[in-house]
């Protein structure tokens, strides 16, 4: 990407938060953020991102900082978010390097687990403000009358493109998770394989710290038993492996009620419903719908849903 092409505010924002102007671009993604890897004219590498101000933002960077700063496995923020005009920008150090670990089976679920498990350990004793409102795609804790978060590009849709037995799944999950009264916690609400890097056998980088949430620990760990797996385009994980990835973190972390098995079986198809609406109404590849048709009735059961 050229620097011409850059966004016509990001140079000078760079000179004044981080004291040096880019001259060069490793990388731009964009997707609901946008994020810029850049060389400055100091020598230094750093990815500065960029997305839609919803309040989210200081929370979920001011979370990062402190794990940075003990020493856990994610890129350290170099300054709080500035908002430039409708967005809340942020840089952090670049933290390149490590592979996918890829594949979805129980022993690869169990070390996905332990990497969870890590997480909410640290962020057990992190105290910011609750990241609210929630990530849209873990929002099932929203407080509209309609069963899906209000979601403007995808609610202007023709809703009748969404099968009848996703529509039913979410209803039910929903219902189960919204019927337990159990306390929020902190917690990573995007864990899927793209989002982490791992090198010579151990997790080198966890990224995405935007996407913290505020749920019960229950919901958090069981939409992680279900998505550990995703890359592109997000998946659910098989049954035995979601079950693989709650036993390994109960033996990490405590042993979950028989209420809170339950909210994380729940909590497993949410992510799951959300992305097969989505392949629905964009007409996309049905791998979501799939997997939702597959197994919603074994994990329905298990949520008492």
């Amino acid at each position: 990407m050229p620097l011409d092409d850059l966004p016509e505010w990001l140079p000078a924002w760079c000179a004044e938060q981080l004291g040096a102007e880019p001259v060069g671009v490793v990388f731009e993604r964009r997707s609901i953020s946008a994020v810029f890897g850049l060389l400055l004219a100091d020598g230094r590498d750093v990815v500065v991102k960029a997305r839609e101000d919803d309040g989210r933002a200081e929370s979920c960077v001011a979370a990062q900082i402190l794990l940075a700063e003990r020493g856990f496995p994610c890129a350290r923020p170099l300054a709080p978010p500035v908002r430039v005009g409708e967005l809340a920008v942020h840089a952090e150090e670049s933290r390149p390097g490590g592979e996918v670990l890829h594949g979805d089976s129980p022993d690869v679920a169990a070390r996905y687990a332990e990497v969870f498990a890590r997480i909410m350990a640290e962020l057990a004793d992190v105290t910011v403000a609750p990241p609210l409102p929630n990530p849209r795609w873990a929002r099932w804790d929203h407080t509209g009358s309609e069963l899906w978060p209000p979601i403007a590009f995808l609610d202007e849709r023709d809703q009748d493109a969404v099968p009848a037995y996703v529509v039913d799944t979410a209803e039910r999950a929903r219902k189960r998770l919204l019927a337990a009264d159990l306390p929020c916690v902190l917690g990573h609400a995007d864990f899927e394989a793209q989002n982490l890097r791992w090198r010579d056998g151990r997790v080198w980088a966890v990224h995405d710290w935007d996407s913290l949430a505020w749920q019960p620990e229950a919901a958090l760990v069981g939409a992680a038993c279900g998505t550990f797996a995703s890359v592109t385009p997000p998946t659910l994980a098989p049954i035995e492996s979601s079950a693989a990835f709650l036993a390994a973190y109960q033996a990490l972390r405590r042993r979950f009620t028989a209420e809170e098995q339950e909210i994380a079986w729940a909590a497993s198809l949410w992510p799951a419903v959300h992305n097969a609406r989505w392949e629905a109404l964009h007409g996309d590849p049905p791998v979501c719908c799939g997997a939702v048709r597959a197994q919603a009735a074994e994990r329905l059961r298990r949520a008492n849903a």
